[in-house]
């Protein structure tokens, strides 16, 4: 059998720069001879993509009410698990996922207010164990990620039209979750230029790489 692939997160609030990152990780990766498959959520599968459409539409007119908002996330989640992420890493390749449930507990947990035992529920009942090896945390100030987002010039989805308060709150979640679990999560200086944040997820994959080989 195959050795189990790794399963590598990238996680931070809107504007931080998940996305060029992402490509960077999967691209060190793919030059060291590993299979990698890169996905993302809410999304990854064509179901789950549908529901990620219902998630971030901000011309539907119906309010979406916190809790099915939630329930529609980890809909999304166990289609993705059972249809890419853990097939991929049984047959040995790597994960390379933009946002997995710590977004969860920083979106809907910091962010709505919902109660994080009540998101822990559906964490274990729909990952059944489950857990990245590695998340990547890109933090910066909000208000420098919302400049980002404003230099896009492009048309905010749902939740990138949040108040403030909101993203302080996301912000803050994530921060805590790296604190809870420092042995899973590095937290990347995102406010830096491009390439010193590149050097720096470098530097954990790199050491990380040695620990998992050793």
């Amino acid at each position: 059998m195959a050795e189990r692939g790794r399963f590598i997160t990238l996680e931070g609030g809107e504007g931080v720069g998940k996305s060029t990152n992402l490509a960077r990780v999967v691209g060190w990766l793919e030059a060291r001879g590993l299979e990698v498959v890169q996905t993302r959520e809410p999304g990854g599968t064509p179901r789950a993509e549908a529901i990620r459409r219902l998630l971030l539409d901000p011309d539907e007119p119906e309010p979406l009410d916190d809790d099915a908002e939630l329930l529609l996330v980890f809909a999304a989640r166990a289609q993705h698990l059972a249809r890419v992420i853990r097939p991929a890493l049984a047959r040995g390749a790597w994960v390379v996922c933009d946002r997995f449930t710590d977004a969860t507990f920083a979106y809907q947990g910091g962010g709505r207010g919902i109660d994080g035992a009540r998101i822990a529920e559906l964490e274990a009942f729909v990952q059944q164990g489950l857990a990245p090896d590695l998340t990547l945390l890109l933090d910066m100030p909000m208000t420098a990620a919302q400049r980002r987002l404003d230099r896009r010039g492009e048309r905010r989805d749902r939740f990138e039209q949040e108040r403030a308060e909101f993203f302080e709150a996301v912000r803050r979640a994530y921060l805590a979750r790296a604190a809870d679990a420092p042995q899973r999560f590095a937290v990347i200086d995102a406010a830096q230029s491009l390439s010193a944040v590149g050097e720096q997820i470098e530097a954990v994959l790199e050491a990380r790489m040695a620990t998992w080989q050793s």
